[in-house]
């Protein structure tokens, strides 16, 4: 079985985000980027079926050369090659184009639910539409027999099972697998495993950002008395405007 990691390039969470050249750009001084984390739910269940049945396990980023560290590091995990599409990933359409485009021949294509930063949770949808198979997500659990793929989806107010026959994309989340930390070992070989480099696919961008705007501060907090109902009230109604 051939399974592709599809994984993204992120600031880590403790982040802090500022933009640049009249807020058009985001501004990565000092910041530290990791794998996505719901990729590397994906990329860890990649590895258990890797370790299992023998699958191989090839990750995919469409990144510029500055995303490579983060390649070398899914590498070093476990995953056996890499593929780097050389396009800076601004447009969910593209990204997904660019993936359909290297996912042909592959029986399970995996990626995380969303990216931590446009959140747009939209990438496998479209590449299942593009491939033409079936996408599932958010799956929280995942297991193959045979041909079949059972899984676990998170629904409103609950969970529920389904099931869909290889090739298939899944967008994935916790609890799929336990995220895998490198050892030395995987560090050292990732150093030697082939990481491909693409020109990417001629598509147009649908979207284009303009600008970037910061949530505005948050304001002072008012503290009421516990006996001060109608106060209370009237804040939520006036200020708050929840009411």
């Amino acid at each position: 079985m051939k399974i592709l990691v599809c994984i993204t390039h992120v600031p880590d969470t403790t982040s802090k985000i500022n933009f640049i050249d009249n807020n058009t750009r985001f501004d990565t001084t000092g910041v530290q980027f990791i794998i996505g984390p719901y990729d590397d739910y994906a990329l860890a269940r990649a590895i258990e079926l890797k370790e299992s049945s023998g699958a191989t396990v090839t990750v995919l980023n469409v990144g510029l050369a500055e995303t490579e560290p983060t390649i070398r590091k899914a590498l070093a995990i476990g995953a056996d090659d890499a593929i780097r599409v050389n396009a800076d990933p601004t447009d969910s359409y593209f990204v997904a184009c660019q993936i359909a485009e290297h996912a042909k021949g592959f029986d399970l294509v995996l990626m995380g639910r969303e990216s931590i930063d446009f959140n747009g949770g939209v990438v496998h949808a479209m590449v299942g539409e593009m491939l033409g198979v079936p996408a599932i997500s958010p799956v929280m659990k995942l297991d193959i027999e045979g041909t079949t793929v059972k899984m676990t989806k998170e629904i409103e107010g609950g969970k529920e099972m389904v099931e869909a026959s290889l090739p298939l994309v899944a967008g994935c989340q916790e609890p799929i697998a336990e995220w895998k930390i490198p050892n030395m070992r995987g560090i050292m070989s990732a150093r030697t495993k082939p990481l491909k480099v693409v020109e990417p696919k001629a598509v147009d961008k649908l979207i284009v950002a303009q600008k970037f705007e910061l949530p505005p501060p948050k304001g002072a907090v008012k503290m009421i008395s516990a006996d001060n109902v109608a106060e209370l009230v009237t804040l939520l109604k006036t200020e708050a405007k929840v009411l």
